[in-house]
């Protein structure tokens, strides 16, 4: 098959255009150490004991971006592309270059290293690779597999040869080349991609096959998951200092729900490393024989999401009202650290086509005061506000993998109080937030963020067919409450040039605003504790760790 018209390879332009800003906060790929070393080269051998403050739930790679999830999918699976944590660029991993992509970034070309293997003994060849995208690009609903919120206007891959695979898209997908860098297009055998969503699932870990560096050994559902290293893994990213089989022989990762025991069983020595280290344990780790890693999300910051098709937020006035009466300053004061600074937008300052917008979210009580009188919110004799009898009390979730939320809701509800807004936190195991998220009148605000550095991430926030945060998209009957919102989100994703996708990012998160829809709160960390001995460890581009280079200095 010829090659189509003018090719050229992927830019990088749009990720080195921010590669300064992106610097990690706290953490270097070198990774975190404290103290001497006994050992002035890495040694191989030991078990990492690793803590997980909640259990995964699916290994579908798609479906992963639940941190927990993603913590094992990034270390059994590779990726064809490989994104540099510190300056975001894409490099080589199983495609051996950057794509070649013809002018309109609708076909993506790769050649397919030689020689990779799943742990299985199958070969990752061309034919693999398609069946891989192929199924991420488009889900199966027959088997509850969803489609890739990274991969955009995707048709079809064919194989090329022996070692090139092509894919074509209906419309641009300037995406696309980081989309393949990202954990929710880890590379899985061919039995793997035969699951249903079913059998991605808890109690059937050791089932779930990648060409990673660690292999999944052992499963105790809801409890531990045993990594153990792939003694012949030998297809690391170029770019990595370390080639070959782990130093580890193997990981322990232990779900530690309670946050007073993951920090103390690190600081007792009696575990390794912990993910989820809150801003109040922080200082713990200062301590000698500790240190404390605090990695970028690179994505849309954690906040609030506005749904506004519900009628006590209908009115853009009541919106207004509570970004006003909301003193984010306060709250990063009380329950923070300088680990997660004041958001100026829904981005990260670190992330793919940032604009500061934060003019929008000044908190002045007086003003909201003003406007929820304006909108006809009145003071009943309990001092919430009511209008046509009905009282302005708001639900909100408690987004339990995010940090501090109940506490961050519980300043909300005091703050928005004085100004007679009644806010209560919806109840409720992740299961039943989950479930209580989807209807908007449960709950009207949405806590939540989303790691991904790409200019995409802001469209797999809010566009209606993604996460759908603001239930713009009402499915039960496939309505739409503000269509513009959907065409500035979808043209993110379907502008070829970085140029174009940077503009319309910017009009985007300038529309947002404008909207009243969302009220950005903080740039959320991944914070990780560890020991001074745990060596090497680093992070992918949004904070999930990575532990083939993680050696244990004893």
């Amino acid at each position: 098959m010829p090659l189509p018209r003018p090719l050229r390879r992927v830019a990088l332009a749009a990720t080195a255009a921010v590669a300064a800003a992106a610097l990690l906060a706290g953490c270097s790929a070198g990774g975190a150490s404290s103290g001497a070393s006994v050992n002035a080269e890495p040694v191989t051998g030991g078990t990492l004991t690793y803590l997980e403050p909640q259990t995964w739930t699916t290994l579908y790679p798609p479906s992963a971006g639940f941190y927990p999830n993603g913590g094992i999918v990034n270390n059994i699976t590779d990726r064809l592309l490989y994104q540099d944590p510190a300056t975001l660029e894409l490099q080589p991993w199983i495609a051996t270059a950057l794509p070649e992509v013809n002018e309109d970034a609708t076909q993506y070309t790769f050649t397919i290293r030689e020689g990779v293997t799943y742990s299985d003994g199958t070969a990752l060849d061309a034919a693999n690779v398609v069946a891989n995208i192929d199924l991420f690009g488009k889900g199966d609903s027959s088997r509850k597999l969803t489609q890739s919120e990274a991969i955009n206007n995707y048709d079809h891959g064919e194989v090329v040869d022996a070692t090139t695979v092509r894919f074509f898209f209906t419309a641009p997908s300037p995406g696309f080349a980081q989309a393949v860098s990202t954990i929710n297009s880890g590379l899985v055998s061919n039995s793997t991609l035969a699951k249903t969503a079913e059998t991605f699932g808890p109690g059937n870990a050791t089932t779930v096959i990648g060409s990673g560096p660690f292999v999944i050994a052992a499963e105790e559902v809801g409890t531990k998951i045993t990594l153990k290293a792939r003694d012949d893994y030998d297809w690391a990213p170029p770019s990595r200092e370390h080639q070959g089989r782990p130093y580890l022989d193997g990981i322990d990762l232990i779900v530690a729900a309670e946050d007073s025991v993951r920090v103390g069983t690190v600081v007792a020595g009696q575990a390794d490393a912990a993910r989820q280290i809150e801003a109040p344990d922080e200082a713990q780790f200062a301590a000698p024989g500790l240190a404390l890693v605090a990695a970028s999300t690179n994505g849309v910051n954690n906040g609030l999401s506005f749904r506004f098709r519900n009628p006590l937020l209908a009115d853009i006035r009541v919106r207004q009202a509570i970004i006003a009466g909301i003193d984010r300053q306060d709250i990063v004061d009380t329950l923070f650290t300088a680990n997660y600074p004041l958001a100026t937008g829904a981005l990260a300052k670190t992330a793919l086509g940032y604009t500061d917008t934060s003019s929008f979210y000044a908190y002045d009580p007086v003003k909201a005061a003003a406007l929820l009188d304006e909108a006809g919110w009145v003071p009943g004799a309990d001092g919430i506000r009511v209008k046509d009898g009905q009282r302005l009390a708001i639900a909100f979730n408690e987004a339990l993998p995010q940090p501090r939320s109940a506490e961050v809701v519980t300043i909300i509800q005091e703050q928005l109080a004085k100004l007679g807004i009644e806010v209560s936190l919806t109840p409720g195991d992740m299961a039943a937030q989950t479930a209580a998220s989807l209807d908007e009148n449960i709950v009207q605000v949405y806590h939540s963020m989303v790691g991904r550095a790409d200019f995409d991430v802001l469209k797999s926030q809010y566009f209606s067919k993604n996460r759908n945060t603001l239930l713009n998209l009402h499915r039960a009957d496939g309505s739409i409450g503000d269509s513009q919102l959907d065409t500035l989100l979808a043209a993110i994703a379907s502008t070829p040039t970085a140029e174009g996708r940077t503009a319309a990012s910017a009009a985007a998160q300038q529309y947002l605003a404008e909207q009243a829809y969302i009220l950005p709160i903080f740039e959320e960390p991944q914070v990780f504790g560890l020991r001074g001995d745990v060596k090497g460890f680093h992070t992918e581009s949004v904070g999930r760790p990575s532990f083939a280079e993680v050696w244990l200095d004893r």
